[in-house]
């Protein structure tokens, strides 16, 4: 493996980047986690007009979680500020954006550059919106092309797996993006055992190895159409192994989060071990425990 990896137009110190999420959503975790060896970390994603009074909380599954949990509540003003200084430390931070409308997010994006802020990821395919649940190339287009008029810093278009991916994609890369990441969560639900009902109340986001074979063919399929732009992996790391894995299908580098949600810093250093070959790569973790129990989101 090589010595770093470049992901944004950043020389990364290893492929391992740490997600958009709710362990991304401080200064102090995101530098713990560069601490603990992640090659760069995604804060979670920033928006002007965060929704307001959503029950977000998250399912373990015995196979990773479902979340309702949508964007970071903290200010712009908070992210313009956390931004200058981890950039000021020289820090390989990624800046997780999305907004109302093209407009907003590329008003936001410009805002962020202006933090020092190196590299962003666009989070505009959130299913726990009511838009990310029928994406269409159309508005993939439309706001990153939106962003790229209004910034010059490499930005990475997240998008979900699934129906229609060719198309969106290529219309990521026709309006100016410099990557894609795949994969956004996928839509899920667990079912009560005592009531009948759906956890969370309906169809929300599931992240973890369920989905890490779909995210691998979808890298493929992409990379064998002729899909011009880097890809980044995510969905369903909990080794070093599933980290080559995305590697060997053409990713740049690979996301993780989830698996993070069990012993945050000692998770990360030993996938990053594992990933350079420096530890057993072919063990896998314990699975998730309490499967089906809901747990409140904490700001």
């Amino acid at each position: 493996m090589a010595a770093t990896t470049q992901v944004l137009g950043m020389d990364l110190a290893n492929p391992v980047v740490v997600g958009s999420g709710l362990l991304t959503d401080q200064e102090r975790n995101i530098r713990r986690l560069l601490a603990s060896g992640a090659g760069a970390v995604v804060t979670k994603t920033i928006h002007p007009n965060p929704p307001a009074g959503l029950d977000e909380r998250i399912v373990r599954l015995p196979t990773g979680m479902i979340n309702s949990t949508t964007y970071s509540k903290r200010s712009v003003g908070h992210w313009v500020d956390v931004l200058r200084g981890l950039a000021r430390d020289g820090l390989p931070v990624i800046a997780s954006l999305h907004a109302d409308s093209p407009a907003e997010l590329a008003e936001l994006a410009a805002r962020v550059e202006a933090s020092g802020c190196r590299a962003l990821e666009l989070g505009i395919s959130c299913l726990n919106e009511e838009d990310g649940l029928d994406d269409a190339p159309e508005r993939v287009h439309a706001y990153t092309a939106a962003t790229r008029a209004a910034t010059r810093l490499p930005f990475s278009v997240k998008l979900a797996s699934g129906e229609g991916l060719h198309a969106r994609a290529f219309a990521a890369a026709r309006a100016g993006a410099d990557a894609v990441t795949l994969s956004d969560t996928l839509p899920a639900a667990a079912v009560h055992p005592e009531t009948g009902d759906l956890r969370l109340g309906g169809v929300f986001g599931y992240s973890g190895p369920g989905i890490k074979p779909l995210v691998l063919a979808s890298l493929w399929k992409l990379r064998n159409a002729g899909f011009p732009l880097p890809l980044l992996g995510s969905g369903g790391v909990q080794s070093g192994r599933d980290v080559q894995d995305y590697l060997q299908v053409g990713a740049v580098a690979a996301q993780v989060y989830t698996a993070l949600h069990t012993d945050m810093g000692p998770t990360l250093v030993r996938i990053v071990a594992e990933a350079a070959g420096e530890g057993d790569a072919g063990r896998r973790p314990a699975p998730v425990t309490g499967a089906g129990r809901p747990e409140q989101v904490r700001s």
